[in-house]
């Protein structure tokens, strides 16, 4: 009878690893440094097949597992499957011919963004919300988050088979931001084209050699005009004479005609100053600065709940997309319930923020002698862009 329980119950721990290997989710094991997936082997597997299976070379593989390529595998062995750089992407970029498939993480007890970023090559956290559809005070234990993709050959792999289309990334975003800039010079190199068009318009003296043809006609109608005059006095018929200085009369108009043909082409010249004004403007659009924001303390005012307890120190920054379009501000504090808000006082000024508790500190040298850290748009409000100032904390 023992024998039989036995049996039974290596049979059901197989199965139940069997089931855990070929669940359609992807758990990453591990953290920064030495990320990876654990894969169950099934009957007819082999070092290569494996290998295929996650996009893993073969002679990769088993090093990783501390065995070699000579060692056949077991029925209900466990492997550990590295994520590097050829097989996983956190930018949604992916080559030719493969898929990507989402890598899951389940969020643990005391977690909150900034930490699963950071145990998971720091993968940015604003990448974490689109992926997922969540916003940091959503985190709970228990929550599967996408922190990247394991990217696998689609004529090679099976798990490239079982992937829902709502699970793929949107990597275009990242990709036609970039288009989206360039294109911004480009359109302003046309547009500094087109005061040249005025180039092609210095035909213009063209008009101005039909003005000095009008400039001739006046030149003919005072011609006829001496032409009466001298037929009423006799005497003055020598004044006929001037009729020979119409001539030059005409010539003085045809003097004239160049210097009004010469006023119209530095007219143009005019034309060609204006060209470098949309030169030096093109380079003259500065990137627009966040603003700060005013939410009155921010959206988590009415959420306050003063204890009676204070603590006094040193604040810090740190960087987040939240709180600069809704006034949600969030904070890091050692020894606070996540979720707890508090209210946060700027000696200097008297402003005054009320943030929600995401999680402890992280152990790194920029967090030694802080008090707290908080989001740079509640510094922002607070009106302070220092790296460490004083604040008062009250919760």
């Amino acid at each position: 009878m023992r024998s039989s329980a036995t049996v039974l119950i290596l049979i059901s721990f197989f199965f139940a690893k069997f089931a855990r290997s070929q669940s359609n989710e992807l758990i990453i094991q591990g953290q920064t440094g030495k990320l990876y997936l654990e894969h169950t082997v099934v009957a007819k597997e082999n070092w290569y097949s494996v290998g295929r299976l996650y996009n893993v070379n073969a002679k990769e593989l088993a090093p990783f597992n501390k065995l070699t390529l000579g060692q056949p595998l077991i029925i209900g062995q466990t492997l550990e499957i590295p994520l590097t750089p050829t097989n996983f992407s956190q930018n949604g970029v992916k080559a030719v011919g493969e898929t990507l498939v989402p890598v899951i993480h389940i969020t643990q007890e005391k977690e909150w963004m900034y930490r699963i970023s950071v145990n998971h090559n720091k993968v940015p956290i604003p990448n974490i919300e689109k992926w997922n559809n969540v916003t940091p005070d959503q985190i709970h234990p228990g929550l599967h988050l996408i922190v990247g993709y394991l990217k696998v050959k689609t004529a090679l792999s099976a798990l490239a088979t079982n992937v829902p289309a709502s699970a793929s990334p949107s990597p275009a975003v990242a990709t036609t931001t970039k288009p989206a800039v360039t294109p911004a010079p480009f359109t302003a190199a046309p547009a500094t084209s087109t005061p040249n068009a005025p180039v092609p318009a210095t035909n213009a003296p063209a008009t101005s050699t039909s003005s000095a043809a009008t400039t001739t006609k006046p030149a003919v109608a005072p011609a006829t005009k001496p032409a009466v005059a001298p037929t009423t006095p006799k005497p003055t018929t020598v004044v006929t004479k001037p009729v020979t200085t119409d001539s030059p009369v005409a010539s003085t108009p045809t003097a004239s005609a160049p210097v009004t043909a010469h006023s119209v082409t530095s007219s143009p010249t005019t034309s060609h100053s204006v060209t470098p004004s949309p030169v030096t403007s093109a380079p003259a659009a500065p990137a627009p600065a966040p603003p700060t924001p005013h939410f009155n303390g921010g959206a988590f005012r009415g959420d306050f709940n003063d204890g009676g307890k204070s603590a006094s120190g040193m604040g810090g920054i740190f960087k987040s997309t939240s709180g600069w379009q809704d006034g949600k501000y969030y904070a890091l504090m050692n020894n606070m319930t996540v979720g707890t808000i508090v209210r946060i006082t700027d000696p200097s000024t008297n402003k005054i923020v009320y943030a929600k508790i995401l999680g402890q500190l992280p152990e790194m040298k920029e967090s030694a002698g802080l008090s707290i850290r908080m989001s740079n748009a509640a510094a922002a409000e607070l009106g302070e862009s220092d790296a460490r100032f004083n604040v008062q904390i009250n919760y």
